[in-house]
């Protein structure tokens, strides 16, 4: 039973998995290249790609864990200043704004990626093909959506209000 709750909890968590590995292989990559570099005077010339594509793939994969754990970006008082009941059409008002540009980042995420397949575009060094690179924004765009629902359902709120609320 023990065994089986790792294994959900692994799952629910892949987005954080997955840019927690990429972090720590950037960030071994990038160490590595500094030492080649000035031991043996040798850079990495493929290193930028790779750090490229890291970076990408830790923003993506960890957009949706953010909505998740009330980690991203909000600016709560002015709302927080208004009676209850303005609060919940802001509430509504706000999440048809979140859903409205997340679909549409989306489906502009969807032309981006099928242009990258027609055009075969991959980068010089490795050549890497650009669909790998920035395939997973799709998949991020409908975890975001996803998370944002959880986390509203829940009642997951951000650090500083918890922090707030606490005091």
């Amino acid at each position: 039973m023990k065994k089986e709750n790792k294994i959900l909890s692994i799952l629910a968590n892949i987005d954080v998995v997955v840019a927690g590995l990429v972090l720590a292989l950037l960030v071994f990559l990038t160490f590595l290249g500094v030492v080649w570099r000035r031991a043996f005077g040798a850079p990495f010339t493929w290193l930028e790609e790779v750090q490229l594509a890291c970076m990408v793939w830790i923003v993506f994969a960890s957009a949706g864990a953010a909505f998740r754990f009330g980690n991203h970006v909000a600016i709560e008082m002015i709302v927080d200043l208004m009676p209850q009941k303005i609060q919940k059409v802001f509430s509504i008002f706000i999440s048809v704004v979140v859903v409205a540009v997340i679909s549409y980042l989306f489906i502009q995420s969807i032309g981006f990626i099928q242009l990258f397949i027609k055009s075969g575009r991959s980068t010089p060094m490795l050549e890497i093909p650009y669909t790998l690179i920035y395939g997973i924004a799709p998949v991020s765009f409908i975890l975001m959506i996803i998370n944002y629902f959880y986390a509203l359902f829940k009642g997951v709120k951000s650090e500083a209000k918890e922090a707030v609320e606490s005091e």
